[in-house]
């Protein structure tokens, strides 16, 4: 029996926009010189009329595609989302959010996807940028599945949204027959009463499979799969609260101002409860691969169940 392929979730969003692109004339692909990171070939070569590349230039990216959507188009940004959200950060808060134009912004290769290129190329901060400006949707898909339903949604999505996505191929948590996916409301793929882990992108998978190890040492916890930031699910939230221990949060980001942060804003605020906020620390990460980064800041299901059985004994 042949094993699945993994992709990336890069090339998914990509293939999916593309066949509804040939469709929508109004679809725009623009991007930076990164043609080739954001999968988007196939625009360039079958779909010319509806494709631009502004070469190493993210300040104009930006900038044009808040013309073409101020004229009716549909213009996605791709661009790496380290650059994406530093380089054209005040013509996406003006150009796109302050006039509520109809762009979304799809920051490929994110979190520690160019691992062994170092901290330049590491976007650690992104999710802090983008759900600060007002207006601004944020959302991290967790696998594949869920991103060939996001792309839909996102065409029928009016306003600005920042889309993180990675580079490397990743694992299911959805089967393609079984995705519940609305913008601005978590999925419970596990639930529990012990201990809420709550994990936006990538990192779903890893909370998941914590979930698993923990049942099989007798531990049930609630594991949700915030893939909204902005607007995040605060009623979800507020429920987990009330009804675990306590709330662990896992995300591919600094743990200052990202998923952990945005949590602690509506716990704090309607129901305080203790809170592990896991991620990067409040540092410049050390270089390496992807897998290697994650195993060196604790990132890994095993370690994920350490902490919360930890916590359990000396809570």
């Amino acid at each position: 029996m042949s094993q699945k392929v993994l992709l990336p979730s890069r090339k998914v969003f990509s293939d999916v926009l593309f066949e509804l692109a040939k469709k929508d004339k109004e679809i725009i692909v623009l991007t930076s010189d990164s043609r080739g990171s954001a999968s988007v070939e196939n625009f360039a070569k079958y779909l010319p009329e509806q494709f631009i590349d502004v070469g190493i230039a993210e300040q104009n990216l930006v900038s044009i595609a808040s013309g073409l959507a101020g004229c009716g188009k549909k213009p996605f940004v791709f661009s790496p989302a380290c650059f994406l959200t530093t380089r054209s950060i005040e013509q996406i808060k003006i150009d796109v959010a302050y006039t509520n134009r109809n762009v979304k912004l799809i920051g490929v290769s994110g979190g520690v996807s160019y691992g062994p290129l170092g901290s330049t190329h590491h976007a650690l901060e992104d999710i802090a940028f983008m759900r600060a400006i007002p207006n601004m949707t944020v959302v991290l898909p967790s696998d594949t599945n869920q991103v060939r339903v996001l792309v839909e949604k996102l065409i029928l999505y009016t306003g600005p949204v920042y889309v993180r996505i990675g580079r490397n191929p990743i694992e299911e948590v959805y089967s393609s027959e079984n995705i519940q996916f609305e913008i601005g409301k978590g999925n419970i793929l596990l639930d529990g009463d012990e201990v809420t882990i709550i994990a936006t992108g990538e990192m779903v998978k890893t909370a998941y499979d914590a979930g698993i190890l923990l049942r099989s040492k007798g531990i049930y916890a609630r594991v949700v799969d915030m893939h909204t930031i902005k607007p995040i699910d605060e009623e979800l939230i507020i429920e987990s609260a009330k009804k675990t221990k306590f709330i662990v949060t896992i995300e591919e980001h600094n743990i200052r101002g990202g998923l952990g942060s945005a949590v602690a804003e509506v716990t704090a605020q309607n129901f305080p409860v203790k809170m592990i906020i896991l991620g990067i620390p409040d540092e410049f990460s050390i270089t390496g691969s992807q897998k290697e980064i994650l195993e060196y800041y604790g990132l890994t299901s095993e370690n994920i169940c350490g902490a919360i059985l930890r916590e359990l004994k000396e809570g």
